[in-house]
């Protein structure tokens, strides 16, 4: 998978950048003895990523009545999102006499006839009920022990364990050609379509070592010219995780922050870097001049992502790809409410069989809540007056060179800790909110002073953070308390300058700011053109080195960052924060400027934020995979209001990303999401505050139609009332939209799945089989979700994967027949 080179012979010279290669090499200094790469530390967590390739071509000819006016299309509907920027929601909606609306209306009125008049009598009811009980998923697991000759380690159990699965629950199967409603015709260019797409996501994930479906992956991989098993795919190595194994793990003998010598850190490579045009570029030599001694550390060309993105923008308005995918998602949406029917008296029997595993002590992962809004108002006011009694006289604030206590702070206010309240604080969301994100931000400033928001929920302050760091570790210590209960907090990087990272790592090192339960993502504001204004920035590039530059040195040389290669340990991937809403004045495309040439004070778009970030954490993986040291994802917040382009780069660059709420306006999109399945953290709570009322979320439909969801809380500061704020989430969810506990446990278990939390840490969560496929991961002792909906979201998602690529080789085989009886076609028309 790699070749070794020594360290001073780089890559052969060439006149263009082969950006798009997978082929990595390793440098001696990185490996131990008799040229053994040395093991990595494998944190992460799904398998499925290929390695060794990159699809800079598609595997198989896939020709659809777009091709050549994909630039066209895409750049038509830039020009219209700009002109309706003003717009709060994205401007694809459906008409109001859309068939498909009427086709809703309609379906929705059959459905309230059906239940009406269907009217089973008492004793069938009964009797139902009693051969439901009868069987659990316990039973049935010892049921397919006994018959025997399955392999459970096969990655198609599907096609082997079909028969044996037959007794477990109750299918609805459709039979009959054209068995998807749409003409054949229809159907091959749509799924032609889907399967670009899915070709496209796939590429671009494997170019960052991020983690693709893997059954989605072995589906798209039968379609190429080379066999499933010539294609090499990062696997997870077997957990020492035993499956009696209890479900805590082993909680860390020693603080990570203490007693760590730099001599015991990794060694200098010796290695050097530089940016270039926006993108961090890694030389063996101390001294960047010489371009051969640049190591090959791939990320994907900037016109190859812009000719990706016309691609998909195009397939998004295509209309038989958008009616296809909506038809299967609105049969998705009744599949899932017969599964229900036939199937939820079983579900509810299987998880009533298991010793004492409920939804309260299951693991969930809070994956979507900011650090300096993880406490709730009464927490914090009660910080605040603790503070003021404990340290009055200590100097918390400079003002015109002048030191400032805490007690003078609050005097110039004209409170004491006795006038303080929850409603003096004034940091709860409500109705003069919704749809003014301006109003939200000002709800960080404690009593709507800036001031009391740098000294308390702060890392960068006259008091090194302090207070900011004592009540984080009040917040862990409630979630250590609750043992079931995680979350991956947001701490900001703006890019500002280049000592940003140090003084964060510095705050978490010196306070010893860690937990078990916690680890971290760091986010990037889209605040450029307020640096630039403030003339705090010459450009876009200054930026993105102030962000990246201390990552590559501190992989490069640990010993050059300490704290922050310690704090690097328990940090997982990137986000992109700020308000979507706001007007984007640019269209990203080859003739936008260079990072170093934006100096202007507008803001770039946000697919140019995006690919920025993601083609130097691309880079970043490469190296740090390198050192053996783990990798970063891309969780962006995307989709929670303006254009719906955005949701385009989230498919194409990130692993998981946060709300997706225009996924409901946009049906090829969300048909992609799912057949992807690319994890969604959703928080109903907060969009009601800001850009959706919560009857209206689509969280209950997306969980309806398979997609990888969870329930997250965003900002408990602004939108919670308890100290369980996921709890209260839940909660809510559950009684506003009658979630059954078998829904609930599966939103906590994809939660965890979706986390950044390491592959043995989810061993012990979720069972040592979790990363196989179908019911085959799922340990019911564990996660509480029965087999049976671990197995009817697999067999779903398979036989969606099977009716597109089926559609594409069934095309490809009457092409074949045409061209042998065509033989007389003229020399280059089949590259026409």
């Amino acid at each position: 998978m790699s070749s070794s080179s020594s360290e001073g012979q780089g890559k052969p010279k060439s006149p263009l950048r082969k950006r798009g290669s997978l082929q990595s090499t390793t440098s001696p200094d990185l490996r131990g003895v008799a040229g053994q790469a040395k093991p990595l530390n494998p944190q992460r967590s799904l398998p499925g990523t290929p390695i060794s390739h990159t699809l800079k071509h598609f595997p198989i000819n896939l020709r659809t009545s777009m091709d050549g006016k994909y630039k066209e299309i895409a750049e038509e509907l830039f020009t219209r999102s700009l002109t309706e920027s003003e717009m709060r929601t994205a401007p694809y909606e459906f008409p109001e006499d859309s068939p498909i609306e009427q086709l809703e209306e309609r379906r929705q009125r059959l459905e309230r006839q059906i239940s009406q008049d269907i009217k089973l009598e008492p004793e069938i009811l009964l009797r139902i009920k009693q051969e439901f009980m009868k069987i659990d998923s316990a039973a049935d697991l010892e049921f397919m022990n006994e018959l025997g000759g399955v392999d459970r380690t096969d990655d198609g159990w599907m096609k082997e364990r079909v028969l044996p699965m037959e007794r477990e629950y109750q299918r609805v199967s459709i039979s009959g050609e054209e068995k998807c409603g749409v003409p054949f015709t229809d159907l091959v260019d749509a799924a032609k379509c889907v399967v670009k797409a899915l070709f496209i996501r796939e590429k671009y994930i494997a170019l960052s070592i991020q983690n693709f479906c893997k059954t989605t992956a072995r589906e798209l991989g039968e379609l190429g010219e080379k066999p499933l098993d010539l294609r090499i795919y990062e696997e997870i190595p077997e957990t020492p995780v035993d499956a009696d194994a209890p479900v805590h793990p082993p909680v860390s003998e020693t603080h990570p922050y203490e007693n760590q010598d730099t001599k015991n850190m990794p060694a200098d490579t010796g290695y050097s870097c530089k940016m270039v045009d926006g993108v961090m570029h890694v030389y063996t030599k101390k001294s960047p001049m010489e371009k051969s001694t640049e190591l090959d550390l791939p990320y994907p060309d900037l016109k190859e992502y812009i000719a990706d993105m016309n691609v998909m923008m195009a397939l998004i308005i295509n209309g038989p790809v958008k009616s296809f995918c909506y038809r299967r998602l609105q049969y998705l949406s009744s599949k899932f409410q017969m599964h229900i029917l036939l199937n939820e008296m079983k579900e509810l029997a299987a998880q009533k069989k298991v010793p004492h595993r409920d939804f309260y002590n299951i693991r969930k992962v809070d994956t979507h809540i900011h650090a300096s809004s993880c406490m709730n108002q009464k927490h914090l006011l009660r910080f605040i007056k603790r503070a003021m009694k404990k340290y009055p006289g200590e100097i918390v604030h400079m003002e015109h060179g002048r030191g400032q206590t805490l007690m003078e702070v609050f005097e110039s206010m004209n409170l004491t800790a006795f006038d303080l309240s929850v409603d003096t604080l004034d940091m709860h969301a409500d109705r003069n909110t919704f749809h003014r994100f301006d109003k939200f931000n000002a709800k960080y400033n404690p009593i709507g002073e800036s001031i009391l928001r740098e000294i308390f929920i702060k890392t960068d302050n006259h008091i090194e953070g302090k207070y900011f760091g004592h009540m984080i570790k009040e917040v862990m210590a409630d979630l250590e308390e609750s043992k079931y209960q995680n979350v991956e907090l947001r701490l900001s990087i703006y890019g500002r300058s280049r000592d940003e990272w140090d003084k964060l790592a510095q705050w978490a090192v010196k306070h010893q700011v860690y937990s078990d339960n916690v680890r971290w993502l760091i986010q990037v504001p889209r605040l450029f053109d307020v640096y630039r204004t403030k003339k705090q920035l010459a450009n876009f590039q200054e930026m993105m080195e102030n962000i990246f530059m201390p990552l590559f040195e501190v992989t490069i040389n640990p010993r050059s960052h300490p704290e922050l290669h310690l704090f690097l340990q328990h940090v997982v991937g990137f986000d992109s924060v700020d308000d979507e809403s706001k007007p984007e004045h640019h269209i990203f495309n080859m003739d936008s400027p260079l990072p170093a040439d934006w100096t202007e004070e507008d803001n770039p778009p946000y697919s140019y934020y995006l690919y920025y970030t993601y083609a130097n954490m691309a880079v970043l993986n490469h190296l740090r995979r390198r050192r053996g040291f783990h990798t970063f994802v891309l969780r962006p917040h995307c989709g929670e209001a303006g254009p719906v382009h955005h949701l385009v780069s989230g498919f194409m660059l990130s692993e998981n990303i946060s709300h997706g709420l225009l996924l409901r306006k946009a049906p090829v999109l969300q048909y992609l999401y799912y057949l992807a399945q690319i994890g969604i953290a959703m928080s109903p709570l907060s969009n009601n505050s800001l850009f959706l009322s919560y009857h209206r979320n689509p969280l209950p439909e997306y969980l309806s139609r398979g997609l990888m969801v969870s329930l997250s809380t965003d900002d408990p500061l602004q939108f919670h009332f308890t100290k369980e704020p996921l709890m209260e989430e839940y909660s809510i969810a559950t009684q506003v939209w009658k979630l059954s506990s078998c829904d609930m446990c599966e939103l906590a278990r994809n939660s965890v799945l979706m986390s950044g939390f390491s592959h043995k840490a989810k061993s012990y969560w979720l069972g040592p089989k979790y990363s196989k496929e179908g019911p085959e991961s799922n340990d019911i002792r564990r996660t509480n979700v029965p087999d049976i909906r671990v197995a009817y979201r697999s067999e779903t998602l398979l036989e969606e994967l099977n009716l597109i690529t089926h559609a594409v080789r069934t095309k490809e085989l009457d092409n074949i027949d045409e061209e042998d009886t065509l033989s007389m076609a003229p020399i280059g028309a089949e590259g026409r």
